[in-house]
């Protein structure tokens, strides 16, 4: 029997990843700090990855595959190290954020990197992942290291993709507010996908994992139909957004999937790779679909990690209609 060793495995990609290599018959072990259950008919260990000797029970076996999503290089390095070779294959999963260079449209997995995160340093998500993917290298033919784009599905934590889905179906024949579209694209991975490909036959080198380039108008069209919204969208451009303390991208009082015009490369990535290894896209639609019952579920009007709550959003386009 294949033995998967997932370092994490209680989150919600790395759940999914247990999930899948339980379904295909793996004894799955994970180890995670926290409160957290552990998928059904998998071995959870707790530990805390900055606690000293956190790895010995688990060098005490041999594994088929070990598979790490940690965005702190300092634990990929020491993971690396104590079970390094008590594994056949290692993935790691990585992220976009590794390159430097946002402007360049179409560029594969030979892009330029950020410089590596130094111990000492202050926490940079992109360069930490960077010094990770290093550690990981480190092992050669035995490892895969995947560079996820925005991954977007039922479920997500972070709320960006699904916050599209909420401020449609909230609004219902009154308007939303949304950045200028014009030229701006989209890119994302369904999580169930990506799960799929971190727990399938094994792979080796670096591969982008992300879908399709879609404009955003288009994007957010689809999500709009799927809610059944027939309000306007009202357009606000990135200076009028800016001064009214919107952010882009992420966090509270934000519009996400909205990026500065100077990063147009950060959601145009090659995805060929990624295809040719075998890599499952499933359509758009109906991500989209999963998306908004998820939503739906959880609450449209709910408190989220992204966003504008629907107040702060009739306070903007009053000012913007007014203006």
């Amino acid at each position: 029997m294949t033995k998967v060793l997932v370092l994490g495995g209680t989150g919600w990609l790395s759940g999914r990843i247990a999930r899948r290599w339980r379904d295909a018959g793996a004894a799955v072990t994970c180890l995670a700090r926290g409160d957290r259950p552990a998928t059904d008919g998998t071995v959870l260990l707790r530990g805390d990855r900055d606690a000293p000797g956190v790895y010995d029970r688990l060098a005490e076996h041999r594994w088929d595959e070990i598979v790490d999503i940690s965005s702190r290089a300092e634990h990929v390095a020491q993971a690396v190290g104590a079970l390094g070779d008590r594994t056949e294959h290692w993935t790691y999963v990585s992220s976009m954020s590794v390159y430097s260079d946002d402007a360049s449209e179409g560029l594969d997995e030979s892009g330029e990197l950020h410089a590596p995160a130094r111990p000492g340093d202050e926490y940079e998500y992109g360069a930490q992942k960077v010094a990770a993917e290093q550690a990981v290298a480190a092992l050669g033919e035995r490892a895969l290291i995947v560079r996820p784009g925005l991954i977007v599905g039922p479920g997500d934590p972070s709320d960006r993709f699904g916050y599209w889905a909420a401020a449609f179906a909230r609004a219902g024949t009154g308007p939303v507010l949304v950045p200028e579209l014009a030229g701006r694209s989209a890119q994302v991975i369904d999580v169930d996908d990506l799960a799929e490909f971190l727990s399938g036959e094994p792979r080796w080198g670096v591969v982008n994992a992300i879908g399709d380039v879609h404009p955003l108008a288009d994007l957010l069209s689809r999500v709009r139909a799927a809610a059944g919204h027939t309000g306007e969208l009202l357009e606000a451009g990135d200076d009028w957004l800016e001064a009214h303390d919107v952010q882009y991208w992420m966090g509270e009082r934000s519009l996400p999937l909205w990026l500065p015009a100077d990063m147009p490369g950060f959601m145009r990535r090659d995805n060929s790779a990624y295809r040719a290894a075998g890599g499952r896209l499933t359509t758009l639609d109906d991500t989209v679909r999963g998306v908004l019952a998820d939503e739906r579920a959880r609450g449209i009007d709910r408190e989220r990690r992204a966003g504008l709550s629907r107040d702060e959003e009739q306070a903007l386009i009053a000012q913007l209609t007014s203006s």
